[in-house]
């Protein structure tokens, strides 16, 4: 869909209001709504946004930043009134002169996609992740109890979410994504729905309006979805697996591609060098700390605790959790397998049997510190991301552990931080 075509939309089907929303530099989904007749204007000039406002974003010295909506994203929200309907568009970030802002993901996912075409490849990506339900208080505020008790694949009664997961498929599908299966994950409360492929950048935009409509859909039904990487110590965490498809032309490569082999060799290759975005907070090392976390670097076609699983089409990458940036997470994944294909690399690593001893295996980072530090020193990193906006990144997250380190009592840093807002 085009500008006109948005603005003919607009007027046949009497929208009032437009979410120009966006993904800041910390994964968090953030919007401005204006009135439907703004949007023309907006389309040629932007809407200004305060860049101080914003935790972990650089160039503060070059003033406000601009949203410009992306026509091609436009979605009907379908949970606001059908009279007065609210439409939302991501946007792209940029600076007064017109230039693309260092903090938008969108356009390194954009400069991501054009490095692996020039390769003659292109890659999809399905993601889908895990997520808790708790209990409201009688004030709306999210709790720590668990909406149930119940275990893997567990059914209703036992299963209290069973109903709110049937509303959020059905939602999704009305913006556009195509839920495949939903069940019951391990942990209690703790719910997965998973839903189609996409073109790499629109995938990112998928998982944010993924992870936006739980939210909705569990708050309107008295609940808060969390999607923090471990909500509850000692059980389950919550993952983000990121599938990723190869493809050459119209032709996707089966894993046992020599393409296949050195993209994915790519990203094994770099993945501890990206762990600090894959895995941002101190909480996704709570979930690395679990036994059976995979958190090992190597490959396998079954789960032995490995980083990737790889099947005949697809690979999984199972180390990253749902408080990542889906844009930057994304990026250095093609810019990694990208390199992987430019030279060549070797898919060595490979995982047959259960890790038990597990001195025979490298690890990713466990604790933030050493995800910062493997990123500040890493060439590759320092390649793909712009320099400002990743010396920013980093010095919020130094700062961010060093006030965790510095905490009496952790699991409250993390409950302050954030327990509901992730």
């Amino acid at each position: 869909m085009n500008q006109n075509e948005v603005l003919e939309f607009i007027e046949e089907n009497g929208v009032k209001f437009v979410k120009l929303a966006f993904c800041d530099a910390l994964g968090n989904l953030k919007n401005v709504s204006i009135f439907a007749t703004e949007l023309k204007d907006v389309f040629e000039k932007g809407m200004a946004i305060d860049e101080e406002a914003f935790d972990g974003i650089a160039s503060y010295e070059r003033g406000d930043i601009r949203l410009y909506p992306d026509p091609e994203t436009m979605q009907v929200l379908p949970w606001r009134p059908q009279h007065g309907a609210v439409i939302r568009m991501y946007s792209h970030l940029k600076h007064l002169d017109g230039t693309i802002a260092e903090c938008d993901g969108r356009e390194l996912l954009r400069k991501a996609q054009e490095n692996l075409a020039k390769l003659g490849y292109s890659c999809t990506i399905g993601s889908n992740c895990d997520f808790y339900l708790f209990e409201l208080d009688e004030k709306g505020v999210p709790t720590h109890t668990p909406y149930d008790m119940a275990g893997y694949l567990d059914a209703a009664p036992l299963d209290k979410g069973e109903n709110v997961r049937r509303e959020i498929c059905f939602t999704l599908e009305r913006q556009g994504l195509k839920p495949t299966s939903s069940h019951h994950e391990k942990g209690p409360g703790q719910n997965e729905i998973r839903f189609n492929y996409n073109d790499a950048l629109y995938a990112a935009d998928d998982f944010m309006t993924f992870k936006s409509t739980v939210k909705s859909i569990a708050a309107g039904s008295g609940l808060y979805a969390s999607f923090l990487p471990k909500p509850i110590e000692n059980e389950e965490g919550s993952a983000l697996m990121i599938n990723v498809l190869l493809k050459k032309g119209n032709k996707e490569c089966t894993s046992d591609s020599e393409e296949t082999k050195h993209f994915l060799a790519g990203i094994l290759n770099r993945i501890k060098d990206m762990t600090l975005f894959l895995n941002p907070t101190p909480n996704s090392y709570d979930r690395f700390a679990f036994e059976k976390s995979p958190k090992y670097i190597g490959w396998a076609d079954q789960k032995f605790r490995q980083v990737m699983r790889v099947s005949k089409y697809k690979a999984a990458i199972y180390s990253a959790d749902p408080s990542c940036n889906p844009y930057v997470a994304f990026a250095l994944l093609l810019f990694a397998g990208a390199e992987g294909l430019e030279k060549k690399m070797e898919l060595n690593n490979q995982v047959k049997e259960l890790i038990v001893d597990t001195s025979k295996y490298e690890t990713l980072p466990l604790s933030l510190i050493d995800a910062i530090n493997v990123a500040k020193d890493s060439d590759f990193i320092n390649k793909v991301m712009p320099a400002q906006h990743l010396a920013q990144f980093i010095a919020y997250k130094n700062n961010e552990f060093e006030k965790y380190n510095a905490s009496e009592n952790k699991a409250e840093f993390i409950n302050e931080k954030y327990f509901g807002r992730i």
